[in-house]
């Protein structure tokens, strides 16, 4: 969709932002562009919609040089955002909007249904907030109305320009996530720059990490944290990049234990051979655990006198679904004091698929380090325990 080729930008008083860039955007790709002010990300992401023109080499839009294009009907196929919104204030939420269907003479009509529509999506109600003014919103509001408005006339291609840096964390979390879940539903072809490589990491298809002008790696999150292609990068990404791998780690089946189990309707028995049992419905969702001193009894054939398990079952609050990050996993067995988290099947709404536990996670962590730099599925690498080491050699001889 987008391809650079030995482009670079020059300014007449010899200052070199970007030199000799060459690298392809594939459609519906996130593409994260990260580095220190005056890297050269943003004049690059300003190069593709001309704000900024190229002093050598060819900028390429679904094949289609953009030198050749007038730069406003340029714009106009292009979704662009910027941190601090750019919003016209004397006009209303849904008519800054509707801005870029209005410049290409939709008829009003639809272009406010347009602008109805993508408020909605982004989490505004129209009818509660499409009459207001930008003063009238919060900074994480209007940060969402600069993202339906980039969205308004569906461009195939979306510029953000460290579009959330200028909100709090706990609403820039929540903006992140809701742009994930756009992006997800609409798969637009994104760049995206920040200086933040948590946010680079948690977004991003690839990661394009700048150096001065140059970008020094230029791929998946896992494989930038995992295996940094230079001291550089190493130095940028942090000495702490094993635990921001966990947000690009997802939880596979082949990490689970599988504990006892025990469903609603059974007889309590009266051992259930562990500390506590997972406790399932009838159709093998997930429904909560039960503890063992709830089993010890005296009934007959092996059962206690208290009932059925549903009487004893306890609530499960520290569950994930399938593929969700390491990172997520870890934070909930914080949040509720828990020693294990129960999966389910994301596709399968609520069956049980098994637990996690802290140490079967440091191993999905490893397996995640260790197949990157080997290149192979994460199924395929073998773990050495301190049990399987070898004895070191005797050296009293």
């Amino acid at each position: 969709m987008i391809r650079f080729e030995h482009v670079t930008k020059r300014y007449p008083d010899g200052t070199t932002a970007v030199d000799d860039l060459s690298f392809e955007v594939n459609e519906g790709e996130l593409i994260t562009l990260v580095g220190p002010s005056g890297c050269g990300k943003t004049t690059t992401m300003k190069m593709v919609n001309r704000l900024i023109e190229p002093s050598s080499g060819r900028i390429l839009l679904d094949g289609e040089d953009i030198s050749t294009v007038d730069p406003v009907k340029l714009r106009r196929r292009i979704g662009y955002v910027i941190q601090q919104v750019g919003l016209f204030p004397h006009r209303t939420v849904l008519d800054n909007t509707a801005t870029v269907p209005h410049l290409l003479n939709w008829p009003r009509k639809k272009a406010r249904a347009r602008a109805a529509e993508l408020l909605d999506l982004v989490g505004l109600d129209p009818a509660v907030h499409g009459d207001r003014y930008p003063d009238q919103l919060s900074g994480g509001q209007r940060q969402r109305v600069g993202v339906a408005r980039a969205l308004a006339a569906d461009p195939p291609v979306l510029l953000m320009d460290e579009p959330f840096g200028a909100v709090d964390p706990v609403v820039r979390e929540h903006l992140q996530n809701e742009f994930l879940r756009l992006q997800q539903q609409m798969r637009k072809t994104v760049l995206f720059v920040t200086h933040d490589i948590e946010e680079a990491v948690r977004l991003g298809d690839r990661i394009a990490v700048y150096g001065q002008g140059r970008i020094e790696q230029f791929d998946a999150p896992a494989a930038v944290l995992g295996a940094p292609a230079t001291p550089y990068v190493a130095d940028f990404v942090g000495a702490d990049r094993g635990l921001k791998r966990l947000s690009v780690t997802p939880i596979e089946e082949g990490d689970l234990e599988q504990p006892p189990v025990v469903h609603l309707d059974d007889p309590l028995p009266r051992d259930l051979g562990a500390r506590w049992a997972v406790v399932l419905d009838g159709q093998d969702n997930l429904h909560g655990w039960i503890a063992a001193e709830h089993a010890r009894g005296t009934g007959a054939a092996g059962t206690s006198a208290g009932g059925t398990v549903r009487e004893h079952a306890r609530r499960m609050d520290a569950w994930l679904p399938l593929g969700a990050s390491l990172k997520q996993a870890f934070a909930t067995m914080l949040q509720h004091d828990a020693g294990w988290i129960a999966v389910i099947d994301k596709e399968e709404k609520g069956r049980f698929l098994g637990v996690l536990t802290p140490a079967r996670l440091h191993e999905a962590l490893r397996r995640s380090i260790d197949a990157d730099e080997r290149a192979v599925p994460r199924t395929e690498v073998a773990l050495e325990s301190v049990e399987s080491l070898p004895a070191p050699a005797d050296r009293r001889a």
